[in-house]
């Protein structure tokens, strides 16, 4: 039967009837045709046009499928740059509103079967930036072009000008950080421990304050009182109530006055039954008399 001619009636009502998408299954990419349901399909599939044009692709059925494949991707590329550009957007969407023309190449004249291997396709190839979320594949267009590079490079150029020098000294030193670590793991030396050293304090050891004089070495054979010493607890102790009038270790002894001899229990008293704190305390004062002694004696 042969096709209505432009601008009859019969052409008009076939035009009005195929507005919009039909069915991909119906549609004839050799012959650009597009059939409304199974019988029409089928029928065209029988025509000697169709049955022509089949025998002059099944000569090379590879180069033809190459160029449908390549003007899929150039269309399609080309509406994701222009509409979206390098923004983030579904592949869903950019193939819906690609498949909107109804003259449009159709996937399956080229030699990706579903969308999901086209969008993978562009990702190894490094047109785009592919993602798979919960939602679906999502891409991104990536600007190679010259323009857009020389825009990049001048752009990275004015942020290193304006780069202070306290962030580039920090930035140079994190680099050499990972030189250092990468050199490190590439000659397999262990990594030591750094030795501390300095005054290490027994964290066992009670630290015992005692505000009251030390009583002088009685000669009787009675036992003594024991002197009434104080827990240091930073939270009990009040500097305001001590007596600023008993003796403090830390006071600058007087020149002129005579030193007292040392009682005889403070002789015997063994060193290694103070703490730390009372022995350095002891050592200074002791440091101190000395010095006295020999400037009383020039």
């Amino acid at each position: 039967m042969p096709r209505a001619e432009v601008g009859t009636p019969k052409y008009l009502a076939n035009k009005m009837k195929s507005k919009g998408l039909q069915r991909l299954r119906w549609y004839c990419q050799v012959c650009e045709k597009q059939c409304r349901d199974e019988n029409g399909f089928k029928c065209h599939t029988q025509s000697e046009a169709h049955l022509r044009q089949m025998l002059a692709v099944g000569e090379n059925a590879g180069r033809h499928i190459a160029d449908f494949s390549q003007q899929f991707q150039h269309d399609f590329v080309q509406l994701l740059s222009r509409r979206f550009g390098t923004n983030r957007v579904k592949a869903n969407t950019v193939y819906q509103e690609y498949i909107q023309d109804k003259h449009h190449l159709h996937m399956n004249a080229t030699r990706w079967v579903t969308l999901t291997e086209f969008v993978k396709h562009l990702g190894r190839t490094g047109v785009a930036r592919v993602e798979e979320t919960e939602k679906g594949w999502f891409l991104a267009w990536i600007d190679n072009s010259p323009k857009a590079l020389a825009k990049q490079e001048a752009s990275m150029k004015k942020e290193r000008a304006t780069m202070s020098d306290e962030a580039r000294e920090r930035m140079l030193i994190a680099e050499q950080i990972e030189r250092a670590a990468a050199e490190k793991e590439r000659s397999g030396t262990p990594e030591t421990a750094p030795v501390e050293l300095g005054l290490k304090k027994d964290e066992s050891t009670k630290v015992v304050l005692s505000l009251a004089p030390k009583a002088a070495a009685s000669s009787s054979t009675s036992a003594t009182p024991a002197p009434l010493t104080l827990k240091a607890n930073p939270l009990k102790v009040n500097p305001l109530k001590a007596n600023p009038l008993k003796a403090n270790p830390l006071k600058r002894p007087n020149p002129l006055k005579q030193p007292s001899p040392p009682s005889e229990a403070g002789k015997k008293r063994d060193l290694s039954q103070m703490t730390a704190a009372e022995r350095l305390i002891f050592e200074d004062q002791e440091r101190k008399r000395r010095k006295m002694e020999r400037e009383v004696a020039a």
